[in-house]
């Protein structure tokens, strides 16, 4: 019978294999800092119209109502920075959203992995989890030592910036958890100071309902005239809290060629996107986690960056 400590090396050489920049090990129980923060975040209304984020209060903070007879968290960080962006006169895209959906190609990820676990080490039961279940993945990472929780609100892992999907495996195995790591922002403050709706609110609190990737990806209904010339010509998210980010000068290019944008998306200049068909938007983002706002969506977003 192997050791817990040769099952957690066993599974991190597997993750690395398969495109994960790191991995984390944390206990599977009640997250119980975390409790009161969503109990504000949510009271304060900062979810806007994201009314899902009041489903599941409890199983947001305890992993062992997901997944039956949980032990350990496995948590994962894949970078995503791209090795080229957009062009400068274009209207802007997250980075996250320049390749294929991450959903897809993380999931893909943690079902073989979760087969590697079950084939290599035994019985083991377990779900994956990528950005699309009540599971607070950035307190997990952030228990598992991946990183810490900047001011802006994202994971900022030491090394190598925030510009990280962050994906999760809960198993009923039990394995060694390692501890969180230091805060690292010190006095800065770039990312409070360069938000360009000021949605950070005070360190580590961000008021989603005023966040950029919330009018232009969440939000069905018109953008507010109270949002003129705070775009910052961002027509789908925002990575201004993040470009701003001293630690992201560590930030580089992934390896992960599912994630490399069509090539057409790098050549479209402003008038490209003015002029956007169905046609057009079908090539470039039939993969792409952009479709989630479809060509209206996007195309809404592009008229309100010229008021």
């Amino acid at each position: 019978m192997t050791s817990p400590e040769h099952n957690k090396a066993l599974i991190k050489k597997e993750a690395h294999r398969l495109g994960f920049d790191f991995v984390g090990f944390s206990k599977a129980q009640f997250l119980e800092d975390d409790a009161p923060r969503l109990e504000h975040y949510l009271k304060n209304h900062f979810n806007g119209e994201m009314h899902y984020m009041e489903n599941h209060f409890d199983k947001r903070l305890d992993p062992r109502l997901l997944v039956e007879d949980a032990k350990t968290v496995i948590s994962f960080l894949i970078n995503y920075y791209p090795s080229e962006t957009q062009q400068s006169d274009s209207p802007k895209i997250a980075k996250y959203a320049y390749g294929n959906d991450y959903h897809v190609v993380i999931r893909k990820k943690l079902k073989e992995l979760l087969i590697f676990i079950q084939t290599e080490i035994g019985e083991v039961s377990g779900r994956g989890f990528v950005d699309s279940a009540p599971v607070l993945d950035k307190s997990w990472a952030q228990k598992s030592g991946l990183g810490w929780f900047g001011k802006n609100g994202n994971l900022i892992h030491k090394s190598s910036g925030s510009f990280y999907f962050i994906a999760e495996l809960i198993v009923d195995l039990e394995l060694p958890e390692d501890g969180p790591v230091t805060d690292h922002c010190g006095t800065c403050t770039a990312c409070i100071d360069k938000c360009p709706t000021e949605a950070i609110i005070e360190p580590m609190v961000v008021d989603g309902s005023k966040c950029i990737s919330y009018f232009t990806i969440e939000l069905k209904d018109a953008i507010p005239n109270s949002m003129k010339g705070k775009m910052d010509d961002w027509m789908f998210g925002c990575d201004v809290c993040q470009d701003v980010c001293p630690w992201n000068r560590f930030s580089k290019p992934h390896q992960e060629p599912l994630f490399n944008p069509h090539p057409d998306l790098l050549s479209m200049t402003r008038k490209d996107w003015d002029q956007l068909e169905e046609h057009a938007f079908e090539k470039v983002f039939s993969k792409s986690a952009v479709k989630r706002t479809k060509l209206s969506g996007l195309k809404r977003n592009i008229e309100f960056l010229k008021k």
